[in-house]
């Protein structure tokens, strides 16, 4: 446990069976290939990006972005190597940073399409947050599918407050209360991600609550990870987030860089109901995608999650991250009553229009928040999912899943527990 998290991870059994389906997640997890961040620092801009408009820099981005892809190419198929390609001053990962600083003056990171300042603060959008991110806790997660936590665990940082209001959050504890978790800078989130991936975890994730309404923040940190470490200060302050503090991981430099730079894979663990902007901003970033496909269609959605808009946002985003051929894992939780209107929709939409996605059908659900009876927070109307799924509930969704010939065996089953009703 305590040795190379690299060949530990490496060497688990689930790459024989998985690895096709996530080749670049795996390549910069185990230090092959750099992480989409590095090479998005040597895309050279050619902006002033304090002078230029907001539309000005959209169009450098999109710009950009196809010099990326075509980088990112040559890099996957040998034909580049990162050493040939020197840092730039400003490249397209500062371009980003400062995007989405402009954007958090008229928030449209989600669907809701707020576009309040939450830098001047004085009106709230849907996730009530101003411009600060709170950190609920980051730690080694060993919760999380095994191609996520490996030996040595997830490099989980949670964020608080959501875009979604969903009545059985599991995590609600957190994504219903903006105040939750301590506040931190780019610089120190950036010091809590430098010190996981140090410490041997397999990836960033990047969680909630939901880390959308935090995208000005992460990207920033995002575009600090680098050689050098972090301030004594700046990890001393995020540090008091840090849940697994208390048991101290050996640093091993060399399972945690590429050339002498930090190479972490930035995972998106997500609710996906983002604004086409954020997915922009998100391409040339993000090595590996998990985005939540909760609800079959909007009726569930609204009167679940008060979520309008979903079917239409979330589909779309699952269909942009299959066609540009990412690594991506989609999670879709079983739901009590749920398996007609929900579960075989999504599930037969996943097959139809992301079919070479990994997917996960999770029998996890539990009663929280509204939906739980010994809850403060229990409303009535949600009686009906005051119960865990019975095991037909589950077992039919399993049976359709495969009917439909879609990959979700290995990440679905390799730690299973049922736990459900009779």
């Amino acid at each position: 446990m305590r040795g190379s998290s690299v060949g530990g991870f490496a060497g688990l059994w689930v790459w024989d069976r998985l690895r096709d389906a996530l080749p670049w997640y795996y390549d910069v997890a185990t230090n092959r290939m750099p992480a989409k961040y590095l090479i998005a620092r040597r895309v050279p801009c050619g902006l002033d990006l304090t002078e230029a408009g907001e539309g000005e820099l959209w169009s450098e981005h999109a710009r950009l972005t196809e010099r990326f892809l075509a980088m990112w190419r040559g890099i996957r198929e040998g034909r580049a190597e990162l050493s040939d390609l020197p840092p730039a001053s400003p490249s397209l990962l500062d371009l980003s940073v400062e995007l989405v600083h402009r954007i958090v003056r008229h928030c449209t990171f989600c669907r809701w399409n707020c576009r309040v300042d939450r830098v001047a603060g004085a009106k709230r959008g849907t996730c009530q947050l101003d411009s600060v991110s709170r950190v609920s806790t980051y730690f080694h997660h060993r919760g999380e599918e095994l191609i996520f936590r490996g030996t040595r665990g997830s490099g989980t940082i949670f964020f608080t407050s959501c875009c979604q209001r969903c009545q059985f959050c599991q995590n609600s504890d957190i994504s219903h209360d903006r105040d939750r978790g301590i506040p931190m800078s780019p610089r120190q989130i950036a010091a809590a991600a430098w010190q996981l991936r140090m410490e041997g975890c397999h990836n960033i994730n990047w969680v909630g609550g939901e880390p959308t309404p935090h995208l000005h923040n992460i990207v920033e940190a995002i575009s600090l990870l680098g050689s050098a470490p972090p301030s004594p200060e700046d990890l001393d302050r995020a540090e008091r987030a840090k849940a697994d503090a208390w048991d101290p991981y050996p640093v091993r430099a060399p399972d945690a860089t590429y050339g002498g730079e930090l190479n972490a894979p930035m995972l998106w663990n997500s609710n996906f109901f983002m604004g086409p902007e954020a997915m922009r901003i998100l391409r040339p970033l993000m090595d590996i995608w998990l985005p939540d496909f909760k609800f079959g269609n909007d009726k569930c959605a609204v009167f679940l999650s008060r979520t309008p808009w979903y079917v239409e946002t979330v589909a779309g985003n699952h269909r942009l991250v299959h066609d540009w051929g990412e690594d991506v894992v989609i999670r879709h939780l079983v739901m009590p009553g749920h398996v007609e209107c929900c579960t075989k929709p999504v599930l037969r939409w996943i097959a139809e229009n992301a079919p070479r996605a990994l997917v996960n059908v999770m029998d996890q659900y539990h009663p929280e928040y509204a939906c739980d009876p010994g809850s403060p927070q229990f409303d009535e109307r949600y009686r009906s999912m005051a119960r865990r799924p019975r095991a037909e509930e589950v077992l039919e969704a399993y049976e359709y899943a495969e009917s439909l010939g879609l990959r979700f065996e290995d990440v679905t089953f390799e730690k299973t527990t049922m736990g459900l009703e009779p």
